[in-house]
């Protein structure tokens, strides 16, 4: 019974991270659509809507906002770096396919890796470290750093990873003070709202009403797909089931082939190889390991 109950756990941990690469994917798509917005301005709406879903769920709740007192400074330095990353990964949405700025967001696993060695003091085992050295030899592909200038928006990209692998840090860093999803996702959201607050006020770009609502549409995908992350590690440990957040590149693919003309060239496929692949197969020792 037992072994059935983690089986199934399993597979709903499977499910959730599956439904929150698509809509990540999502809000990618509807970033990019949004068009000639500001940056500032896409970062604004995609967390304003999330941090009201986020609310309404802590109120229905009854968990309330309180956290313990030594988690502040962690979950300021989550949502400092989060936001940061945000940012810059919009920025590159603009500047490049969908699928390469996705793909070079999803180096944060392994810029985590790095981080945790300051942060939690975990000390990486050989692979852990060629795996990094790898991962990053294959965002090279993607970025194509002999292009120049034109590599500007990749490597933006690239430091959005950085960015996002040591939120994710600081994030385990709280969860080991019992700090529940929705409230992390809740004060991240807040924390951005208000850092893009006054670029809004000063510098207000006027849009349509289609722009409107692919704004409205990102922040909501995007408040799906922190809700399901968050649920997908409740139900099944990050090793076992990180590697299926990938899925999101392959999804900003599908929707920027059909929707946007956006086809990677043959660097980028390598460079999704490369990454991919030393992802499963990080997954697949971290599995045997953990047997």
């Amino acid at each position: 019974m037992n072994q059935k109950l983690l089986s199934n756990n399993h597979f709903r941990g499977i499910i959730h991270i599956l439904l929150s690469a698509l809509f990540f994917s999502l809000m990618s798509f509807f970033v990019r659509l949004s068009g000639d917005v500001p940056t500032m301005q896409k970062a604004f709406f995609r967390n304003a809507i999330a941090a009201v879903i986020a609310t309404y769920i802590l109120i229905r709740s009854g968990d309330g906002f309180k956290v313990p007192k030594d988690s502040w400074v962690s979950l300021f330095l989550r949502s400092a770096f989060g936001t940061t990353g945000l940012i810059l990964n919009f920025w590159a949405i603009d500047h490049l396919g969908i699928a390469d700025s996705n793909m070079l967001n999803k180096m944060s696993p392994f810029f985590a890796i790095i981080m945790s060695i300051f942060i939690l003091s975990e000390i990486p085992s050989r692979f852990e470290i060629l795996s990094v050295i790898i991962a990053l030899i294959g965002s090279a592909f993607v970025i194509k750093p002999s292009m120049g200038l034109a590599s500007i928006p990749a490597l933006v990209g690239l430091l959005g990873g950085f960015c996002a692998g040591t939120a994710y840090t600081f994030l385990r860093k709280i969860g080991t003070h019992g700090v529940k999803g929705p409230k992390i996702v809740f004060y991240f959201s807040m924390f951005s709202t208000i850092v893009c607050l006054p670029y809004l006020l000063l510098n207000y770009h006027p849009m349509s009403g289609i722009q409107l609502l692919y704004l409205l549409l990102a922040g909501s995908c995007a408040a799906v797909a922190q809700l399901n992350i968050t649920a997908a590690y409740t139900f099944a440990p990050a090793k076992d089931i990180s590697v299926f957040d990938y899925t999101q590149v392959l999804f900003a693919a599908i929707l920027g082939i059909l929707f946007l003309g956006d086809i990677p060239d043959v660097f980028s496929f390598i460079g999704y190889a490369i990454i991919i692949g030393i992802a499963i197969i990080k997954w697949y020792i971290s599995l045997k390991r953990s047997k």
